[in-house]
Order: C-alpha cells, then sequence, then structure tokens
C-alpha cells in the first residue's frame, strides 16, 4: 500500500512539473498582476522590459515573477524592467510587491527596478501596534528568494493612523528570506530607510545598500535595521553598506546581536553619534569605519574604484574576507588561481560586495555619485547637466570645496522631488552623478545642490 502511495505521489508531482507554464507580459497579460492571478505554483511570469504601473502580491503562490535579465545577465534589462508602485488602488497597501502568505523559497523575484513605493499599513505580528513598512517590498511569514533587484526612491512619509513607518526599500518579517545581488538606495522611512528585518532569519549576500536617508527613530538604521531574537539566524556576508545617513543614532547597522556577520563593508555612513553600527562583537573579516577590534576587522579607506562600489587594484579589502573555502571568490575560466572580475586578487574572499562566490557585476551604470577630481575646487560649482535636452539618461557634474554632507535632488514643475542622486558626506572635489529618467514622464524638470549654506538650482528638460 506505501509503494502504491510513493508511485502516485510522484506521478502528480511530475505532472505538476510538466503542466507548469510561462505566462508573458505584457503580450499575454497586460499586467503582471493578472499573470499572478492566473499562475499555479511552478508557473514563470516573464516580463518584458517596460515601466508598470502596479503593487503586485504573490497570494501565496511559489511563482518565479522575472523580468528578461536571467536571459543574458545584462543589467540594462534590470532597470529598463520598472514596477511604478506610485498609485496604488489602496493608500493602505503602497509597497511595490507583497510576498506575505506562506511563500517558499521557489517563490523567486528577480530582474526588476522597484520604485516609488509607499508602504503598507501592516498590524505587526508581535504585538507592537500598526506600522507603515516595506516601501519597495513586503515580505512576512514568507521565505521567497529576491535576488537581481534595483530597489530604489521608495520613501514612506504617511503617518496617518500608525506608530512609525520602516523599511523604506524593503522588510522582511517573521521567515527566512534570500536576498542576493540587490542594490537598495534612495529609499526613506523613520527608521530602517533602506532594509528592515524583523524577528526573521535569512540571507543577505552580496547586496549593495546605498544613500538611504532620514531614519530618525529606534535607533535609526538607514542602512539596515534588524531587531528581535530569531529561530533561524540572519546570515549577512559580503556586503557593502556605504553613503547611507539618519538624522539620529546609527546610519549604517542598527542592532543584529544574533547575526552572522562577516566579509561586509560599512564606510561613510555620516550620523550624529558618528558611528557606523551600534553592535559590533562578533563581526568579523569586515572593513567597519571607527571599529579597531575584532577578529579580521580593518579600518582603513575601501579604495572603491568607482560609485558602483567595485574596489581598486590597491584596495585592503582584496583577499582579506574569512579563508574558509566556502567564501572563495569564483576563478577565472582563463587563470584559475585568479579571481573572476568583479572580484580581484586571488580566490580569497574578498570583503564587500563584490566578494565570495554569489559575486556580480550588479550594474552597467553609475548607481551613486563619481569623484571625477581629486583636486580641491575653489568654489562650489553646479554644471550644466549634459546633453540637454535628455532621453533617458544625463549626467550632472558639481564642485565641492569643502567636505561636509552634500545633497542632490530632482524636482517636477510642481517642486516635488523625483530622485535623490546624491545624499551623503563627501570629501572635497569635483564629481559626477547620473539620472536616469526612464521612470519620469517628459517635461521641465530642475536640480538642486546643497551642502551646508551653499544651495544652487538648474533647469533641464527630459524628452520622449
Amino acid at each position: 500500500m506505501k509503494i502504491i502511495l510513493i508511485i502516485v505521489l510522484a506521478l502528480v508531482l511530475e505532472n505538476s512539473f510538466v503542466n507548469s507554464e510561462v505566462k508573458n507580459v505584457p503580450s499575454q497579460y497586460s499586467t503582471i498582476q493578472s499573470a499572478i492571478n492566473a499562475a499555479a505554483h511552478g508557473d514563470t511570469i516573464l516580463v518584458a522590459p517596460g515601466t508598470y504601473l502596479e503593487n503586485i502580491n504573490f497570494r501565496g503562490k511559489n511563482i518565479v515573477v522575472t523580468g528578461t535579465f536571467y536571459l543574458t545577465n545584462d543589467p540594462s534589462l534590470i532597470t529598463s524592467t520598472i514596477i511604478d508602485g506610485s498609485n496604488p488602488s489602496q493608500p493602505d497597501s503602497g509597497s511595490c510587491v507583497i510576498i506575505c502568505s506562506g511563500e517558499d523559497s521557489t517563490a523567486v523575484l528577480q530582474g526588476f527596478s522597484i520604485t516609488r513605493g509607499t508602504g503598507t499599513k501592516w498590524n505587526d505580528e508581535h504585538f507592537a501596534g500598526l506600522y507603515r513598512e516595506g516601501g519597495g517590498i513586503l515580505t512576512a511569514l514568507s521565505s521567497p528568494v529576491i535576488r537581481f533587484n534595483i530597489i530604489h526612491n521608495n520613501v514612506i512619509t504617511n503617518l496617518t493612523g500608525v506608530i512609525s513607518t520602516g523599511g523604506g526599500g524593503i522588510r522582511m518579517g517573521d521567515g527566512y528570506p534570500r536576498f542576493y545581488n540587490n542594490i537598495v538606495m534612495n529609499n526613506s522611512a523613520r527608521y530602517g530607510a533602506g532594509i528592515v528585518l524583523n524577528y526573521t532569519g535569512g540571507q543577505l549576500k552580496n547586496n549593495i545598500v546605498c544613500a538611504n536617508y532620514g531614519s530618525v527613530q529606534f535607533g535609526a538604521g538607514s542602512g539596515i535595521w534588524i531587531n528581535g531574537n530569531n529561530i533561524r539566524q540572519i546570515v549577512i556576508v559580503n556586503n557593502t553598506v556605504a553613503g547611507n545617513s539618519s538624522l539620529t543614532g546609527y546610519s549604517g547597522i542598527y542592532g543584529g546581536a544574533s547575526t552572522l556577520f562577516k566579509n561586509n563593508i560599512i564606510w561613510g555612513n555620516p550620523s550624529p553619534s558618528n558611528t557606523q553600527v551600534s553592535y559590533s562583537a562578533g563581526m568579523t573579516y569586515s572593513l567597519i569605519q571607527g571599529v579597531n577590534s575584532g577578529v579580521g576587522n580593518i579600518n582603513a579607506d575601501p579604495l572603491f574604484a568607482d560609485s558602483n562600489y567595485v574596489l581598486q587594484n590597491s584596495s585592503p579589502c582584496i583577499d582579506k574576507g574569512d579563508s574558509s573555502i566556502i567564501y572563495n571568490d569564483m576563478p577565472d575560466q582563463n587563470n584559475p588561481l585568479i579571481a573572476k572580475y568583479p572580484s580581484r586578487g586571488t580566490l580569497r574572499n574578498d570583503i564587500g560586495a563584490y566578494g565570495g562566490p554569489l559575486a556580480a557585476l550588479l550594474s552597467n551604470q553609475l548607481i551613486g555619485v563619481q569623484n571625477i577630481s581629486s583636486e580641491t575646487p575653489e568654489r562650489f560649482n553646479l554644471y550644466q547637466n549634459y546633453p540637454n535636452p535628455f532621453n533617458p539618461v544625463t549626467r550632472i557634474n558639481f564642485d565641492i570645496p569643502k567636505s561636509g554632507m552634500v545633497k542632490l535632488a530632482v524636482y517636477d514643475a510642481l517642486g516635488r522631488e523625483v530622485s535623490r542622486l546624491v545624499n551623503e558626506y563627501l570629501a572635497e572635489g569635483s564629481y559626477s552623478a547620473e539620472l536616469n529618467g526612464i521612470a519620469l514622464a517628459s517635461g521641465i524638470y530642475f536640480y538642486t545642490l546643497r551642502s551646508g549654506s551653499f544651495t544652487l538650482t538648474k533647469k533641464m528638460i527630459l524628452t520622449k
């Protein structure tokens, strides 16, 4: 009887696998959500490049929702496949993506630019009250795989009926999500502007968390905010947390006493406490600004080669991660003793997002501000963007004669901020930042540079 039941179960599973389908958006389904609604476990939702003005929910389905990036590994397909959550049907459900119905590790979200979400009103599972969380992505009681996405410019400001707002980029709670090879940048919330991990296990590997800003509560944690004792451990390995800023507390990482934390860079996260992390004991083989203790830890300039946070050849992070083989960089196919780019040096782990077995180039565009000159300018300057008019990418150059907090933001004709290109502490020098206007409508925009008492604004035109 047992043999018969095993055979029947095997046939059912085989039939389920054979019957899995690929549902194409928009050629078969006009929206991502309509494809999800029609999907069954095991199906793949394949989304062509374009802008999808919607807020999607996996609805408990173990499916793969993917852009076309995985077919070619071309990072430009991530920036051109956009889930724009700025117009939710219900204002209290403003997350771009919700995965909160028990989905497991066969539920996958990959290959998207996830932007302009405003968070979801959420009754905390641990009886802490109502919060608005997860501007870009909200996961709860689920264990999805989230990889190769750019989660950016999600801002949660609505305090109506809630205690606070958290997880501007992503909020993960009470599950075991795998969060790999993502960029989390330019998001804002009152705590955990970039990432919130609330009573959850999970893995964060090879992510860049940068330029998230504005956190003011609960220890701040504009880069990563961690709370709760978890049955399953949080693993944070080979990430770069840089250029995040908060108004109180710790801008880099808040919390994480029970976290497995190694091979990470935490650098250039200004805050009033002037401290990158709230808890450094147990952090190993990492570059942590201001921390001079701990096994294998380094306190030195990581020497980024560019604003994608790739390392220079002279970086102190090269070959300085945990020497265990499981953390080794991937070998170059033409020279198996040398690490495959974007890793550098030998096969020993490189500290930061571009080290270890999952290392991959996350963007072929500059994702932050680039220092194009080390000479000290004589005065503040904001130059006319080039090209202008532009479609969809333009570059803005500026000079900073003295170090300090710098903000470069873009506004529409009504004065609404539509993009924050720079919000970090910069040394004196000449800089360049890129604006990708693919998610913006044609029209006139203004960009403003602020540093200390200096403010200057210029106009530009986007044509499509």
